[in-house]
């Protein structure tokens, strides 16, 4: 009926609303939350994991359990809280706690961002007070000066206290985040990379190194084994921040060796594909060692993925290997 008797278009709207309606009906396929692509993926097994990875055809990875970016070696409940916190006020406010202190006289939040110490708040308040002891300035001069002079007032050591724990708390904050999204943005330049690698590169090195697609096949590997430890390596960034501290020394330091041999073994790769590969892609003639980069940079994309697989065992398993102390 569908065929005979609809438009066109009607005949598009009708099948694009089935195929829909048969997508979101079933439990073993989902959309593709990446932003415009309007493929559905199929998944059937979970095998009993608490986050599992799919990929689309767009290459868009993502978690079939929670829908964000595939975020292993961390659960999806970290995820969500990381992404909660990276999107909240909550970092403003231990800024505005650990950098500024209140006006005596109005309470708005003060930044000192010169040397002296004589503060004046802005219009239309106007007052003149001590950033040390938030004493009223005009009892600060030269020669009779308040903020040397003991005072046990509570009060004031509470909020000093207050104010170095958010200190703390924001420094080890901001060591984490800024961790995490530059890993973020080295991903993506990767991704990047890859694209133009399998669009643009792979021909014209098969074209002028005399090897067939097969042939060259080693450098989309390795484009996309640094895109995904790229990945990992951000998520583990979230790990240390909500699993590592202080006061679990041993495995504080298993964790950063774990991650620093990882990451060495990454920009090794990395540095592989981009920097080294280029003699081969604007040369006019076969270079007679391009076997031996060929075997290089397919040995270090090996080398990578077993450093990164045992990276992301040993923090699923809870770095279980090593006791706290």
């Amino acid at each position: 009926m569908v065929e005979s008797m609809a438009s066109e278009d009607q005949k598009q709207k009708y099948y694009r609303y089935l195929y829909r309606s048969y997508v979101e009906c079933s439990r073993h396929r989902k959309w593709c939350p990446a932003p415009g692509c309007e493929f559905a993926v199929e998944f059937k097994d979970a095998g009993g994991c608490e986050s599992y990875d799919v990929t689309c055809d767009c290459d868009y990875k993502f978690c079939w359990k929670c829908m964000e970016e595939s975020h292993r070696p961390v659960d999806c409940k970290t995820v969500e809280k990381w992404i909660k916190k990276n999107s909240s006020e909550a970092e403003n406010t231990n800024w505005i706690l650990a950098y500024t202190k209140p006006c005596p006289k109005c309470h708005r939040a003060i930044e000192k961002n010169q040397g002296c110490n004589h503060m004046t708040c802005r219009s239309p308040c106007g007052h003149d007070f001590c950033w040390v002891c938030l004493g009223p300035w005009e009892k600060h001069t030269y020669d009779n000066s308040t903020c040397n002079t003991y005072k046990d007032e509570g009060s004031s050591r509470d909020e000093e206290s207050t104010r170095e724990r958010a200190k703390s708390f924001l420094a080890r904050y901001t060591h984490y985040y800024e961790r995490w999204d530059s890993n973020d943005k080295s991903r993506k330049r990767a991704l990047s990379d890859l694209n133009q690698a399998r669009n643009q590169h792979v021909d014209t090195l098969a074209a002028r190194q005399g090897e067939n697609m097969a042939g060259v096949q080693f450098v989309i590997d390795a484009w996309n084994q640094i895109v995904e430890c790229r990945r990992v390596l951000k998520w583990s960034y979230t790990y240390g921040y909500y699993h590592m501290s202080a006061e679990k020394r041993g495995k504080l330091e298993f964790f950063g060796y774990l991650q620093g041999e990882a990451e060495a073994a990454l920009e090794r790769l990395h540095y592989c594909a981009e920097k080294e590969m280029s003699r081969y892609l604007t040369t006019d003639r076969p270079l007679k060692d391009f076997k031996d980069f060929k075997s290089k940079l397919a040995r270090l994309t090996a080398v990578t993925g077993n450093y990164f697989q045992n990276l992301v065992l040993a923090l699923e398993n809870n770095l279980s290997e090593v006791d706290d102390h």
